[in-house]
């Protein structure tokens, strides 16, 4: 059992998968306004400049280090109090979300590979989208158990810090010695903070705002930021409470952050960024070859990577299967993982920043592969819980 406190898990869950349904909305009134007569205005705005940076910049760099800096939290608190503070609770996630980043990004490669200039995207089909995976298993009700949600959940958290890492390690360029030498500054000064036992959020908060600046003018993208003060923010207990989390600085900003993340930023994003024009659009986009490993490396390479990597760890007595799930359930859970929206979309802007034509065709194919894996995910789980029944009422009528 973990030290802490619980970390609202439940009501985390439910916030997510309700923010995964307006993260929906959000995409289809993009795509609905793109298509329409207000494409124009739509786009136009996109690019209007405020202050230093467009309203896309302010939208990409700016919020979306907000959901980093949330993201980051959530991947410290979980290591260190919670779904993966143990190895036993590590094994199948973490295996499992290392599989569904490998062989996505091979499937990719199978059809991008051998051109230069597509390539650079190998990473956009490895990531899982947890709001809208979230968002479709509540549509299932309680056919699904707790036991999976929280499997998807910690695998979510895992496949996050290998974004994360993907995106600072291949997705830099034009490095700054000095701005990288100002924000090293910055991050020993939060360190130290936190070694010294500072609890208020206010200096943390106020030295991440400075973090940012620096480290978008180093070259480093941005978000990368939101990730790094969120591993400085203490997780500590109360003084006289050595059983309560909820008081400590962690605990405290992932709650306030969780609704503004969940409800406003992750869909703005979605808004900003789903908007894919169809005019003009020919079967010759959707069988190119960068469409192709982005739709397949969602829809296939998850679906193997994920599930065959956890089926091998569960059959090597490595760890267990998810209570009352069975191998359908698992099934259905590694498809939905294949709903790369936000994180794909982020990480398709970074590969092809100067190149707006590879990104509608990213686009493309995340729309398409997060699409089908969603709804042949949703399938196969409503039709597990059938069998399920029906095995039981067998069973029933066997032992009776």
């Amino acid at each position: 059992m973990p030290l802490g406190a619980p970390s609202a898990l439940r009501s985390f869950l439910k916030s997510q998968a309700s923010g995964g349904l307006v993260l929906m909305a959000a995409a289809a009134l993009a795509l609905l306004v793109a298509n329409s007569p207000l494409a124009p205005a739509y786009f136009d705005a996109l690019q209007t400049y405020l202050g230093p940076l467009s309203l896309s910049h302010w939208i990409n760099d700016g919020l979306m280090a907000v959901f980093f800096l949330l993201v980051g939290l959530e991947i410290k608190r979980e290591v260190l109090d919670g779904q993966l503070s143990s190895w036993n609770r590590r094994i199948l996630p973490g295996v499992a979300a290392l599989g569904g980043m490998i062989v996505p990004a091979l499937i990719f490669l199978a059809f991008n590979g051998h051109d230069p200039s597509t390539a650079r995207g190998w990473a956009i089909p490895s990531a899982t989208d947890i709001a809208f995976a979230l968002g479709v298993l509540s549509l299932l009700g309680n056919r699904i158990p707790t036991s999976l949600k929280v499997f998807l959940t910690a695998l979510a958290i895992i496949d996050d810090l290998g974004a994360v890492i993907i995106i600072a390690l291949f997705y830099t360029s034009n490095l700054s010695i000095l701005y990288l030498a100002l924000a090293g500054v910055i991050l020993a000064a939060l360190i130290g903070m936190n070694r010294c036992g500072v609890v208020r959020l206010a200096p943390y908060l106020l030295s991440g705002g400075l973090l940012w600046f620096l480290v978008l003018q180093s070259g480093v993208h941005a978000t990368i930021a939101g990730v790094v003060l969120a591993l400085t923010i203490p997780l500590r207990r109360a003084p006289g409470r050595p059983d309560d989390m909820k008081h400590s600085p962690l605990h405290k900003l992932e709650h306030s952050l969780h609704g503004w993340v969940t409800f406003l930023i992750v869909p703005i994003f979605g808004f900003a960024n789903a908007g894919v024009s169809f005019a003009g659009l020919t079967p010759a986009v959707l069988t190119d070859h960068l469409t192709l490993g982005v739709a397949l490396g969602l829809l296939v390479g998850k679906l193997v990577g994920v599930f065959g990597s956890a089926y091998l760890v569960i059959r090597a007595d490595w760890a267990d299967m998810p209570a009352d799930a069975s191998t359908v359930q698992l099934l259905g859970v590694s498809l939905l993982c294949g709903i790369g929206f936000t994180m794909s979309l982020f990480i398709g802007l970074l590969a092809f920043a100067n190149n707006a034509l590879l990104q509608e065709e990213v686009k493309i194919g995340i729309l398409l592969g997060s699409a089908l894996a969603g709804l042949l995910g949703w399938s196969i789980l409503r039709v597990a819980r059938r069998e399920t029944s029906s095995t039981s009422k067998v069973q029933e009528a066997d032992h009776a």
